[in-house]
């Protein structure tokens, strides 16, 4: 299996986007906002990392290509509340569902360490929602560990 990162190219770039805008909605809305808040959310963050369509300087977006085939995307860029340069920040990765559960994501998640290490970086940093058990387990047998933690309860 080769896998590999490419650039995004600018004509796969605004589809990619509006399916972050949705998925990053649906996630946050899984996890407990409104659909509006949920939404609200989305659209600000990726208006403040793409403003012109465009992502940020520094920041960079990249297709995971499996064997010619794009299964997947990845979002790198510098740590959001640390920027000193070292510290970096998995805004985004997914692996397209009839892609999952090959290796793809292990294999882009270690290409983007390299490509970190290669910018200076000496952290990698991500957030993981708390229902997506899946994405826990892959994170923590890569070495990853829990930095913070939210907890919430409903009340009725």
């Amino acid at each position: 299996m080769a896998v590999e990162l490419a650039p995004m190219p600018g004509e796969r770039l605004d589809g990619w986007m509006a399916d972050k805008v949705f998925a990053y909605a649906e996630s946050r809305e899984a996890a407990g906002e409104t659909a509006e808040q949920a939404h609200a959310h989305a659209e600000r963050s990726m208006l403040s990392f793409f403003p012109e369509g465009t992502p940020l300087a520094g920041h960079f977006v990249y297709q995971v290509i499996a064997d010619d085939v794009q299964v997947g995307g990845l979002w790198l860029g510098p740590h959001p509340q640390i920027p000193d340069g070292r510290s970096w920040w998995v805004y985004d990765i997914a692996i397209l569902p009839e892609y999952r559960r090959r290796g793809y994501g292990r294999q882009a998640m270690l290409l983007a360490e390299e490509e970190v290490r290669k910018l200076g970086g000496t952290v990698l940093g991500l957030n993981v929602f708390g229902f997506n058990a899946a994405a826990q387990a892959l994170y923590d047998s890569l070495g990853y560990g829990v930095h913070s933690m939210q907890m919430r309860k409903r009340l009725r």
